[in-house]
């Protein structure tokens, strides 16, 4: 088995370079994680990519929840893509739903329309749907479409343990190809369970911070978790 990619959250310059230096593949980018991740400026995300030379993936996200907004948000939302993208972004993180639990494809197809063709992960907004295969199929064929970002559950990893290993065994079904990253409430405990059903990339934030959001990476704590994940196991 390959090795399994490790994403970590970063907040700015001296978490980037904790987070890499404790062994994380690639980062998510986002700022006020008291809104659960937003858009970081042009500016943090040039800070960070002059500091580390890892992969980034910015989130693409203006207010708390997993609604779009009205057309002057989904313009401002545009705007700030596209400066990313001015600024050197090439990897993003998206998702929208409509009020029918849905995915909100008009707002999904603008925001590709303007990253244009970079690699982008659908985010957590997954594990609100209506009908999580319904929005794999909805959203089969975008292009650059390779992640889904899921706990498997809106409780989080602990809730949704079944549906990620169930779903494990579907890869390059219809829908089904892009990876899975789990991510939301993962602890270390999980990961034996979930790298035996096949699963291969993970994405930690508050997990390698012990003092909270307001203290930055703890490079200690990535390294426990770059080790517990290159531990092998055997594929069921």
């Amino acid at each position: 088995m390959s090795r399994p990619i490790f994403e970590v959250i970063a907040l700015g310059a001296d978490d980037a370079v904790a987070a890499r230096d404790g062994g994380a593949d690639r980062l998510e980018l986002v700022t006020d994680m008291a809104a659960d991740g937003l858009t970081p400026s042009r500016a943090t995300f040039g800070a960070i990519r002059a500091a580390v030379d890892i992969p980034l993936r910015v989130m693409l996200r203006l207010s708390d929840g997993f609604a779009a907004g009205d057309a002057r948000d989904l313009d401002a939302l545009c705007a700030a893509a596209q400066s990313l993208r001015s600024e050197g972004a090439d990897e993003f993180v998206l998702g929208f739903l409509d009020e029918r639990g849905e995915a909100d494809l008009d707002a999904v197809h603008a925001l590709v329309d303007v990253i244009d063709g970079c690699r982008w992960t659908f985010h957590r907004a997954i594990d609100r749907a209506a009908d999580r295969d319904a929005l794999r199929l909805r959203l089969a064929g975008l292009p650059g479409l390779d992640t889904y970002l899921t706990a498997g559950a809106a409780a989080g990893v602990p809730a949704g343990l079944d549906v990620l290993c169930a779903e494990a065994g579907r890869s390059g079904e219809p829908g089904y190809e892009p990876r899975l990253l789990v991510g939301g409430g993962l602890l270390l405990e999980h990961v034996p369970v979930l790298r035996a059903a096949g699963l291969d990339a993970f994405h930690v934030g508050g997990a390698v911070r012990p003092a909270g959001w307001d203290s930055p990476v703890d490079v200690r704590a990535v390294a426990r978790w770059r080790a517990a994940l290159d531990t092998p196991v055997a594929v069921s």
